[in-house]
């Protein structure tokens, strides 16, 4: 068995929180980053890091070298491509050739990041469990439905005997959310001023150190083949922007619209973005499309067998802000 604990992903918001997490415990840390990748998130920590990428089959083989713990956090994580084929090559196949080179390594503990986008929500409301049943058709949109897959493709691996634990991290916030994620650009946009409306729905939230944290938990503790929501606080969005109303001194959007209205707005933006800019659309179609569903997901299966923490969610929503002000994102009031 090797002593080398590998991430994939680690250059991102959740990845470089596992990785701030494993060095703080004492683990020799290797990171695998395309050459073109934003380091900053690793630039004052102690980390290996090997160039590749998930298509790149030769660069996993050495990234893998003398690895007993292998951290798959690495996923394409957005609502829009203008090719849509990049959310299956990086998150289905992606999946495939890590963990095939994981298994052809002998790597003696796996844990794959999925997200609580490829899990159930019960038809009659409430909260979604990692037992609530669902489907291929019940995903929205290409970043849940290529997650659905990768996690189809982890478990077969795990049948095979690999020792892989799936975590479901559900919205975290936090600092550090460097591209930003789809959540994070929700709070940039607050911040400019740009949150006119809000729709019916909720989220999830939490701290992006709690997922870390449970990322480590579940490869000392998680029991292989499992799957575990890492989760905080179920807030609807009106009460998200409440919050952050409360931090920011920012008056929360008052005018509550409907999915239905804002779907045409959303199909033109991405009809633009598609065919004249190339650039993320202003308002995703799969982001309205998700909104039609609450989602709210239950969490005490890994507060019970893995130790989740559960910080107080306002604490990670200040810290975010903070951070997107401090760093360019958003003015400094």
């Amino acid at each position: 068995m090797g002593d080398v604990t590998v991430v994939t992903g680690g250059t991102g918001f959740v990845g470089a929180a596992v990785i701030r997490r494993l060095a703080a415990a004492g683990h020799h840390v290797r990171a695998l980053a395309r050459p073109s990748s934003d380091r900053r998130l690793l630039a004052d920590l102690p980390v290996e890091i090997t160039d590749g990428d998930l298509t790149d089959v030769a660069s996993l083989g050495r990234l893998l070298k003398g690895c007993g713990q292998l951290f798959h956090v690495a996923a394409f994580y957005s609502l829009w491509a203008r090719d849509r084929r990049v959310f299956y090559d990086i998150n289905v196949e992606g999946t495939r050739r890590i963990l095939r080179a994981a298994a052809d390594a002998g790597v003696s503990r796996v844990v794959y990041t999925s997200t609580v986008g490829a899990l159930g929500i019960p038809p009659g409301g409430g909260a979604g469990t990692e037992e609530t049943p669902v489907g291929l058709t019940d995903m929205v949109g290409d970043y849940k439905r290529s997650k659905f897959l990768a996690e189809e493709v982890a478990r077969e691996f795990s049948r095979q005997g690999l020792p892989l634990v799936i975590v479901n991290p559900s919205t975290p916030v936090g600092p550090g959310d460097i591209k930003p994620t789809p959540t994070g650009q929700m709070i940039v946009d607050f911040l400019r001023g740009r949150m006119w409306a809000y729709l019916p729905t909720g989220l999830n939230l939490v701290d992006v150190n709690d997922v870390a944290a449970g990322h480590l938990l579940a490869a000392e503790r998680g029991r292989v083949g499992e799957r575990y929501i890492l989760g905080g606080k179920n807030l609807t969005l009106r009460e998200i922007f409440e919050l952050l109303g409360r931090i920011t001194g920012i008056r929360p959007p008052r005018l509550k619209v409907s999915a239905g209205l804002i779907l045409p707005l959303a199909r033109l933006s991405e009809w633009i973005a598609d065919h004249l800019t190339g650039r993320p659309p202003m308002i995703p179609v799969d982001a309205v499309r998700m909104a039609q569903k609450t989602m709210f997901f239950d969490c005490r299966k890994a507060v019970r067998e893995l130790g989740l923490p559960q910080s107080l969610v306002e604490d990670a929503l200040a810290q975010a802000v903070r951070w997107f002000q401090e760093n360019g994102y958003a003015p400094t009031p």
